[in-house]
């Protein structure tokens, strides 16, 4: 498992780390997930492959329409099926019959593949060669039937975006940089003269913080409006008027605050996090970072190609934030510390 998934692996964080870093060398992971999300509230488990395809060839369909560009493979049989139809040169049925044979080689398979390992909790058992199908687990149905799961379905696309953006850009790695629109909160990256909006910020840092406050672990939600997070920068935005050598509007400072934290009566506003949280930011920059580009190398970009660099800018804006903001600030933890 990564090194920084969460002090306490539960069943979210299982699926979490799927989405972030299972292998993905096609988009058939993010799809399967979205139709595992769909069908968990089917009553029988078993799940025939040819009831499985429908949603998992319709959310390939839909990411095709706006990103043509779904695998780094030069070539797939199954993903031309898919713009056929989409060109309205093949009919559903033909399409279903080809998601079935071609659609599902690997995903299945690799599914609950994590570096190298299978996690802990499978979320489907494999049956296609006894019974036709997958069977869902009572993990599949509580993770995805309960609370938390519209947001993980939110997270799902999330990532999807990041990856599918960075395939239809084709830039070298290096060269990608994940920037942050502070008014509409959308995670967007420059193409020439061309604004490609990506996702939501909210969507593409919940995976980490996991439906909890940054700073306290108060529950937030990005689902239940009275709950829903600020996207705060851990830095307070004002140093950007007195140290303009730093991007405070970095990917690197942005974190996920409730509204206590940010705004309330004892929040941060313009007061200077403690070493505690700054460690945390650290920890969370570095997950962020083994989760693979885009955001990888926009973090790399912005805080340092190694880790005693990096270690050494947020000390460094750390050390230059106190000496103009003089007060250190940490709320009252508010839940149990899970990251």
């Amino acid at each position: 498992m990564p090194n920084f998934v969460s002090k306490t692996l539960d069943d979210p964080t299982y699926w979490r780390s799927i989405i972030l870093f299972g292998r993905n060398v096609a988009s058939y992971k993010f799809a399967l997930a979205r139709s595992l999300a769909e069908v968990a509230n089917v009553r029988n488990d078993l799940i025939k492959m040819e009831d499985l395809a429908e949603p998992f060839a319709r959310h390939l369909c839909q990411h095709i329409k706006e990103v043509p560009v779904q695998s780094t493979s030069q070539s797939s049989k199954f993903l031309e099926a898919c713009r056929q139809f989409n060109a309205q040169q093949i009919t559903e049925t033909d399409l279903r019959d080809t998601t079935v044979r071609l659609g599902f080689n690997n995903v299945i398979d690799a599914f609950h593949i994590v570096n190298g390992d299978e996690v802990p909790t499978r979320f489907f058992l494999d049956e296609r060669k006894t019974l036709g199908g997958i069977r869902l687990t009572d993990a599949c149905h509580d993770l995805l039937l309960g609370d938390e799961g519209q947001t993980l379905v939110e997270e799902i696309q999330s990532r999807w975006r990041l990856v599918e953006t960075a395939w239809e850009l084709n830039i070298n790695r290096n060269l990608i940089s994940v920037q942050h629109d502070t008014s509409s909160h959308i995670l967007f990256v420059d193409q020439g003269n061309r604004r490609v909006d990506v996702t939501s910020a909210r969507d593409a840092l919940n995976g980490y913080q996991k439906g909890h406050c940054f700073f306290c672990f108060r529950p937030i939600s990005l689902t239940q409006a009275n709950l829903l997070p600020d996207v705060d920068h851990f830095f307070p935005h004002v140093l950007g008027s007195y140290l303009s050598h730093t991007n405070f509007n970095g990917v690197w400072n942005l974190t996920l605050s409730c509204m206590e934290c940010n705004r309330g009566e004892a929040g941060k506003f313009a007061k200077l996090p403690s070493l505690k949280l700054l460690e945390r930011l650290h920890t969370r920059n570095e997950f962020l970072i083994t989760s693979h580009h885009p955001l990888r190398e926009t973090l790399i970009r912005q805080t340092g190609n190694k880790l005693q660099d990096r270690i050494g800018f947020l000390q460094f804006q750390h050390t230059e934030a106190k000496g103009i903001l003089i007060h250190e600030w940490e709320p009252e933890q508010r839940g149990p510390e899970l990251f």
